[in-house]
């Protein structure tokens, strides 16, 4: 139709994305705004309880940090080495391009080429990475199954049924996918390899030390809903844990695709949706998400520290080498 066009370039095509992602972002934002009472929004941030708040930061902060333990962790089973400050820096950096700062470079890609810098290549690295994001998805999932299977009158049973049959099969995927290196047809065929590459990855990242890596992939996701329960005590929300355990985590599994910036507004709707199922508040639980999601730009405030130290600069060619 347009003869003349000319491709567009990788940057204008990240620049696109980003765009896309920021549109449904405002556009998920102004629908839940329009369907709530934003008037009493303010004066419920107002009155909110300092003290949990501060307990919520903290918890956030040490999910974070325990997140970049398990990264060293996956890597060093996976034969990367280097120490925890290196892990710490990078993940945090990482964390602060997602949160603080979303550009078209994701802080995966930024990770990617901390662990490059170091003299690995680029797919190696890579692996490490896809199978730290696999493990904790896979123990958000096994502490949402477990808790809708303690408590399965919480939710309606139209919603119940397809979170819990959802959060089953996912972890079954991933059981499914360590499994799959030891069928050795796989290696006949070369679109398939990768399926069995990426399996005999995720076996070697999880084979040492394997009790304290999977303490600490269930301890992130455990902090982090210790967080959302300590925001919402803070604005007045009088849920239990078990409630936060069974609700917060298919919300933050929905944010894992890349249709927004920074899983804002699908974190918004997906937990006003939620919680509104069990008579919370719409307009104090839109502000424990939009609070939460301030909460992760501040505790991603390290990463900041360490781009402007000026360790390593990086441009948006260097993903394209």
């Amino acid at each position: 139709m347009f003869p003349f066009a000319r491709p567009l370039s990788p940057i204008a095509m990240q620049r696109i994305k980003l765009l896309i992602r920021l549109l449904v972002s405002v556009s998920i934002l102004a629908v839940i705004l329009r369907s709530i009472d934003v008037r009493p929004a303010w004066r419920v941030v107002v009155d909110a309880r300092p003290e949990w708040l501060l307990l919520a930061l903290v918890m956030q902060f040490s999910s974070t940090a325990a997140s970049a333990y398990r990264w060293q962790l996956i890597m060093r089973n996976l034969g990367f080495g280097q120490s925890f400050s290196f892990y710490w820096d990078s993940y945090f950096k990482g964390m602060f391009f997602n949160q603080g700062l979303p550009t078209s470079i994701g802080g995966d890609a930024l990770r990617v080429l901390d662990v490059a810098a170091r003299g690995f290549r680029k797919r190696d690295a890579l692996y490490g990475i896809a199978i730290d994001r696999i493990t904790g998805l896979g123990a958000l999932l096994l502490l949402a199954l477990l808790a809708h299977l303690v408590n399965p009158d919480l939710l309606p049973v139209q919603v119940y049924r397809p979170i819990l049959w959802l959060s089953a099969a996912g972890l079954l995927a991933l059981v499914g996918l360590s499994l799959l290196g030891r069928l050795r047809w796989l290696e006949r065929y070369p679109r398939l390899s990768i399926l069995k590459t990426a399996s005999d990855r995720l076996l070697r990242a999880v084979s040492g030390r394997r009790f304290v890596l999977m303490a600490a992939s269930l301890l992130i996701p455990l902090l982090a809903m210790l967080g959302f329960y300590a925001v919402g005590r803070a604005l007045g929300l009088r849920y239990d844990l078990l409630t936060y355990l069974a609700i917060v985590p298919p919300a933050l599994v929905l944010t894992v695709i890349p249709i927004s910036i920074a899983g804002w507004g699908v974190r918004e709707g997906a937990l006003v949706g939620l919680f509104s199922l069990i008579g919370a508040d719409r307009t104090v639980v839109l502000m424990m998400s939009l609070v939460y999601g301030l909460m992760l730009i501040l505790v991603s405030l390290p990463g900041l520290v360490v781009l402007l130290r000026g360790r390593r600069r990086v441009s948006p060619g260097a993903l394209r080498q």
